[in-house]
Parts: C-alpha cells; sequence; structure tokens
C-alpha cells in the first residue's frame, strides 16, 4: 500500500483493515467522527463481501461453483457476475485476446515460492485450456466447455471492489477523501478544505521509494508491475506473476505501469493490458485517452498527460 504524502488533519477519519491478501485503508474527511466509521466500516465489509464472492480460493464462492462446472451444463450467474463478465469481455476484446480471464491454469505450471520456470511440456496442455473467445456466455449464463478451465477475476476483482467501496461511501454521505486497496486507489473527492490529496507511486524496485507523486480528487489510480508476486532466475532472468495467456510465460518488458482513470477498474484493466502489450503498451494506453506512468525494463520513466496530476514544486504539506 503505498504512503498517501499528506498527513493525517484531525477532521479526517483512518480505517485500516485486511482483506484480498492486502492492508488497506479508507479516509473519510469532513464528516463527523462517528458517521464517518460506520460509513468506512460499511465500505470495508463490501470489499470483504466481494472477496468471499468471488475468490477462487473458497469453494463456496461464485467463481469456484462456475470453475467446478467446467465442462459440463452451463451455469446461471446473478445481475452483478453478469456485470463483470461483460467487462470482462469488452477487455478480451480491447486487448487483442491477452487479458483474458480463463488464463488461471496456466498458474499451475508457476510455483513462484519455488522459483521453478516449467518446462514447454507442462505449459502446452493448460495453454489449451484458456481462451475466452471458447466460452460459451450469453448474458445470463455462462458454460466452460473444457474440463480444467478456469475463471479468474483476480485482474479486476480488486479494483472493482474499491470502486464498491467508494460507491458506499458516496451512498453514506461522504464526499471528501479516498479507497485504498493495497495501491489501487478510488477517490471520493478533494480534501474538505478542497485541496487535492497527494499519493505516491511506488518504485518497482525499491519498496521504500517513490518514483514520482501525483495530486487526484477525483477518479482512480492503479499500478501493475512485475514485484508484486516473482522469482529471479540463477540466470538472472525476472518472473513475475503476470503471464501472457499466448504462451505461458511472464511479461518481461515493463517493470510497472500506472494509470489515472475515471474508475479504478478501468485503471487496473488499462494497467495490465500495458504490461501484457510489451511494446505496443505506449501507443494503446495513449488511444485510450488514459494518463500514465510505465517505467520500463531498464529503469526508464515513460510519463503521459500525467503533468497535471504531479505535485506543485512546492513544498507538500
Amino acid at each position: 500500500m503505498p504512503p498517501t504524502v499528506s498527513p493525517p488533519r484531525a477532521a479526517e477519519m483512518r480505517l485500516h483493515f485486511d482483506a484480498m491478501a492486502s492492508r488497506n485503508e479508507i479516509v473519510v474527511a469532513g464528516m463527523a467522527q462517528a458517521p464517518a466509521r460506520a460509513a468506512a466500516q460499511a465500505a470495508a465489509d463490501e470489499v470483504r463481501r466481494i472477496e468471499a464472492k468471488y475468490s477462487r480460493y473458497r469453494a463456496d464462492s461464485v467463481v469456484s461453483r462456475i470453475n467446478a462446472s467446467a465442462g459440463g451444463d452451463a451455469l446461471a450467474v446473478d445481475a452483478e457476475t453478469a456485470g463483470l463478465l461483460d467487462f470482462s469481455a469488452r477487455l478480451f476484446e480491447a486487448s487483442g485476446g491477452l487479458f483474458d480471464v480463463t488464463s488461471g491454469p496456466l498458474r499451475r505450471a508457476w510455483d513462484f515460492r519455488a522459483g521453478r520456470v516449467p518446462a514447454e511440456a507442462e505449459l502446452a496442455p493448460l495453454r489449451a485450456l484458456v481462451g475466452w473467445d471458447g466460452v460459451e456466455w450469453d448474458g445470463h449464463a455462462l458454460r466452460l466447455p473444457r474440463a480444467g478451465m478456469e475463471l479468474d477475476f483476480g485482474g479486476i476483482g480488486k479494483e472493482y471492489a474499491a470502486d464498491r467501496a467508494q460507491a458506499v461511501l458516496l451512498e453514506a454521505g461522504a464526499r471528501h477523501g479516498f479507497v485504498n486497496l493495497a495501491g489501487d486507489l478510488r477517490l471520493l473527492g478533494p480534501d474538505a478544505d478542497g485541496t487535492p490529496w497527494a499519493f505516491a507511486i511506488q518504485h518497482p524496485r525499491d519498496a521504500d521509494a517513490a518514483c514520482a507523486q501525483v495530486r487526484l480528487s477525483h477518479g482512480a489510480l492503479a499500478t501493475s508491475g512485475d514485484y508484486e508476486r516473482f522469482f529471479v532466475t540463477p540466470e538472472g532472468r525476472r518472473c513475475c506473476h503476470i503471464l501472457d495467456p499466448r504462451t505461458g510465460q511472464p511479461v518481461a518488458h515493463w517493470q510497472s505501469i500506472s494509470v489515472i482513470a475515471p474508475s479504478c477498474a478501468a485503471a487496473g484493466a488499462l494497467a495490465t493490458i500495458g504490461m501484457l502489450l510489451g511494446p505496443e503498451a505506449l501507443p494503446f494506453l495513449r488511444a485510450q485517452g488514459a494518463a500514465f506512468l510505465a517505467v520500463d525494463s531498464l529503469g526508464h520513466v515513460h510519463p503521459h498527460d500525467i503533468d497535471s496530476h504531479l505535485p506543485d514544486p512546492r513544498p507538500l504539506p
């Protein structure tokens, strides 16, 4: 969770909580402490609800039920899940098939704790289980046609949860603050005095350093990078958890990509697609009208339209 550069103020309520295997924070300003805390707790409960509903680690989750039905009959889904599936379909098309929520089987070949690179003979049969274009989805019911296929919302779940938490806060009357889910941010609005919030974008090679600081009042900021789960081979190859569904191999062109967008789901998806696109990422992100900051494999920083979000030269408050 990247640090908030702006220090806490007396009129702010900050709630820290654990969910989605991360330490998270909700900040509400400009409200009395009791209603602010109640609103933040409701937002945290919403994050945990989404985690329980879509976690692939829970046997009773929607995702687990869908995966258990792979190779069998179609499974009807509720409206919320249908919305996520429609969004996933749009991302698949927009990315040329690179953002694929059926790429979960590839994880079976990669053990990031053991630090072992799988052989091609292990990856080939798993790649045959990947492909959203083979999924049968009619807007109401979904069928994974081959046994062993998996659905995994890991690429958009946390970002969707941040957006939902923001919606819960707005419904409770909060208008100033932000949701921070392990560095994925959704803004409620500026601080109570009208000033934007200041955030640090984590340096992808130094957890205690920032490669940039940005000021935001609205919208969202999300980062995708090769430093979350990875290992380095004896030959010096860095293998991260972001896998190209076409090859089953980790991406390698970018250390990290941070995107500013109207919603956290959009920002996170664009950042991940950028990581998957490799050298084609920058023109793609520009075409989407996104503001971003990308760090390439050599550590060079590539900013685009992010200047308006950078701090003023004066010292931060």
